[in-house]
Parts: structure tokens; C-alpha cells; sequence
């Protein structure tokens, strides 16, 4: 009975827009906002991150978000999400609002809207319980998504995901008891970094009258994709993320290859397009399942070339005109120019997205324009501060979890500012 309700929604909406009864029907709310749980600041200060938030000043209200949001070629959809409220004696002034984007994740059924989730922990330390509102997407294919698949790293549907999930905020806020400024911000990690940024280059360009961004703060994104594809060596973690957007891109463009056995080697070809995100597997066991190789302790070139065809790699790495690297292009993000304060940030040691890559390309393409709006932060020296020198032992662990923490001390040192 739930999915027919939900079925309904979507399709009402739909029809809703086609008749013209409303200018646009981005960011409604689909199913009314359910408080989950209330955070307390206890709860924040006992967690590991009060040495770098500080105390909490309010409890936190954890609300989940399900709205309307277009697909990768525009056709009607919904993306759920999360939004984090302040609340408490002290914090019912109204509040400015983050939208966050969230690193690449391979696990379909996961939401943001979870009290216990990870990265919704940090996001009601670090943001909320200092006295931000926070509103975090779950993306296109993910969750509530009745989207049939994730387009990974394109970066016009992030940043609709992310511009719709703004206004569905604004939507639910006030049926929670709360209120919002006015004054936007917007930040992402990893994947995330990449869409935060799509999105504050599509608000800038379009919605600047709609949406009041003051500041940006893209953290350790893959901005420079073209530049990616020409890399020799792969990236860490190659066999998750170069298939996720291989298969993503097959389907938005259609042109990446004829057949997917002419781009990916026997046995991973079988199954590889509906892989990611997947409903069962998470990163663990989608290599010990045998869908992607890494069970043998492949190094990241290893795993390239056990996944893809030989003349398929080559041709991305030596050819101007691969569809692929032309896809890439399509998706880079060093063509604007920000008006608000913007801010990147990674650590040079990142194995996964590269700072000289990506954050040192992007920030010399935004000193090339003369901006000096832009700030390039790089968190390695805390980083190794906290941890000791990175090797081979704990090199894994820097772009997930060492990395992410620093960098989001640095964007609410920014926030503050113009909050």
C-alpha cells in the first residue's frame, strides 16, 4: 500500500507540473517530513568529534526528506535525503543552511536520514549542533530514489539533487518548528566535493535570485575528470569507482562502447552495468563476492587491467576523441568563476583524488581568472599531526576517514564568517 501511495506522488507531481499548476514542482516534498530521532547535545559532546567542532550548542533534530528532483536527462524523479535542525534553549533564531553532498557510495538502500549513520553523525557535530541547519541528499538511485540507476560524477544531476534538495528544505522546515536566514552554503566531500561544486556553479549561473549562496566549500573533489583519464597509473580504489562511472556514463552519453564486453574483461563484463549501487554489497564484499577484483590483494593497476579490455584503457589514455575522456570533459568543472567565498580543500597525500590532479588544477584555473575570492586549503599536516607519517599501513584509511574531519573544520571556519 506504501508504494502505491508513493507511486501516486510522484505521478500527481508530474502531472501537477504538465498542467501548469505550479512554475516548478523541484524540491517538493513527497511524503510529509518524519522526525526520526532528536540528537542532544550530550550525545554530540560524547562523540569523537567535540576536539574539532567544539561543545555542542544546540540538540539536533533528525528529519527525513523525500522530493522531487529530475533525472540525468530531465524526465521526472525524486531523491531523498536528510535534514538536520538546531533546536533547544538558544537555538530558535533562524538559522543558515548548509547543503551537503555526500562522498560515492555503493550501497543502494543507504540514507542519510539514519540517526546512527556515520557521516550524519559528523554532519550533526560539526554543522548542527554548532547552530547550522543541514540539509544532505541522498542522490538520484539511492534510498527512496525510484531512479533505476545512480548517474555517478554528472554533474548536472548532482547539482540538481543538491539545488532541489534546498528547496525541499525550505519546504519541510517550518512544519519542524524551525526557520532558516536566508543565507545558503554549500560543501561536499569526495563525490560530493564534485557535486557541491556543480551545484554552486548552476546557482551562480541560474538561481542566484532563488537561492542566496554566500559561500562554497568543495572538499577533496574530483574536479579535473579529463585530467583523470590521462593519468598512467590508477587511482586507489580504481576497481569501485572507474566501473560505477564507466557504466553511469554508458548510460547517460550511450556512446562509451558498442557492447560492454568490448570495455570490461570476462568474468566482471557479466552483470557490471547493474553492479553499482548495489542492494546487497558494500565496498567489503563486492571484492570477497568476486564482482570486482581486489580478493588477491591487487595492486590499483593490477585491477585495471583485470577489469577492462587493454584497447579500451589505451584508447582513453592516448586518443583526444574517446568518447570517454569527451564524457570526462563534459563533466569537468574549471570553466566558471565563483562570486562567493569559496574554498577547497584535500590532503596532498590523498591516493584516491589526487590533490595535483584535481584541487591544484582547480585552483590554478581560478587564479588564471583572476579571482581572489578562492582559498586552497590542504589538511596533511594535521592530518599526520594526529596519525604519524602515512605508509603503506594506514594510507587506506586517508581519504575516507582521516581527510574528511579536518577539511570540514576548515569550511565551518568559513561558514562562520558569513553565516
Amino acid at each position: 500500500m506504501r508504494t502505491m501511495k508513493y507511486g501516486i506522488s510522484i505521478l500527481g507531481v508530474a502531472l501537477l507540473a504538465a498542467c501548469g499548476g505550479s512554475d516548478s514542482p523541484h524540491g517538493s516534498l513527497i511524503d510529509a517530513p518524519a522526525l526520526l530521532a532528536t540528537l542532544s547535545k550530550a550525545q554530540l559532546d560524547a562523540g569523537p568529534l567535540v576536539g574539532l567542532s567544539g561543545k555542542a550548542k544546540c540538540d539536533v533534530k533528525v528529519i527525513s526528506l523525500n522530493y522531487v528532483t529530475p533525472g540525468a536527462k530531465g524526465e521526472i524523479s525524486n531523491a531523498s535525503g536528510v535534514l538536520l535542525l538546531p533546536t533547544g534553549a538558544g537555538c530558535t533564531a533562524p538559522a543558515p543552511l548548509v547543503a551537503y553532498a555526500k562522498g560515492t557510495d555503493v550501497q543502494k538502500p543507504r540514507t542519510l536520514a539514519n540517526p546512527a549513520d556515520s557521516e550524519t553523525g559528523l554532519l550533526a557535530a560539526m554543522y548542527a549542533g554548532q547552530g547550522y541547519a543541514v540539509v544532505a541528499t541522498d542522490y538520484l538511485g539511492f534510498a527512496k530514489s525510484n531512479y533505476s540507476y545512480h548517474p555517478y560524477l554528472h554533474a548536472d544531476s548532482e547539482a540538481t539533487s543538491v539545488i532541489d534538495s534546498i528547496r525541499a528544505a525550505r519546504n519541510a522546515v517550518s512544519s519542524q518548528g524551525g526557520s532558516l536566514n536566508g543565507k545558503v552554503m554549500l560543501t561536499g566531500y569526495s563525490q560530493g566535493g564534485h557535486a557541491s561544486m556543480a551545484a554552486h556553479r548552476a546557482i551562480e549561473k541560474s538561481l542566484a535570485s532563488e537561492i542566496n549562496v554566500v559561500a562554497g566549500a568543495h572538499l577533496a573533489g574530483p574536479y579535473n575528470l579529463s585530467g583523470s583519464m590521462k593519468l598512467p597509473d590508477a587511482i586507489a580504489g580504481y576497481q569501485f569507482f572507474v566501473p560505477y562511472l564507466i557504466t553511469a556514463w554508458q548510460k547517460i552519453y550511450g556512446n562509451l562502447y558498442s557492447n560492454v564486453s568490448d570495455a570490461f574483461k570476462s568474468p566482471y563484463a557479466d552483470g557490471i552495468e547493474s553492479l553499482l549501487p548495489s542492494a546487497t554489497l558494500n565496498y567489503t564484499t563486492l571484492v570477497t563476492s568476486g564482482k570486482l577484483p581486489g580478493i588477491n590483494g591487487e595492486t590499483p593497476n593490477q585491477a585495471r587491467d583485470a577489469l577492462f579490455q587493454s584497447s579500451f584503457s589505451s584508447d582513453i589514455l592516448t586518443n583526444p576523441n574517446n568518447p570517454t575522456f569527451l564524457a570526462a570533459k563534459k563533466n569537468d568543472l574549471l570553466d566558471w568563476s565563483p562570486k562567493s567565498q569559496t574554498m577547497l580543500c584535500s590532503g596532498s597525500g590523498d591516493p584516491t583524488v589526487p590533490q595535483a590532479v584535481h584541487q591544484t588544477v582547480m585552483k590554478a584555473a581560478f587564479d588564471a581568472k583572476g579571482l581572489t575570492n578562492v582559498t586552497s586549503v590542504d589538511v596533511h599536516p594535521f592530518i599526520e599531526a594526529t596519525y604519524g607519517p602515512i605508509t603503506m599501513a594506514n594510507i587506506a584509511n586517508y581519504h575516507g576517514s582521516y581527510a574528511p574531519p579536518f577539511c570540514h573544520a576548515q569550511a565551518k571556519g568559513l561558514f562562520d564568517l558569513v553565516k
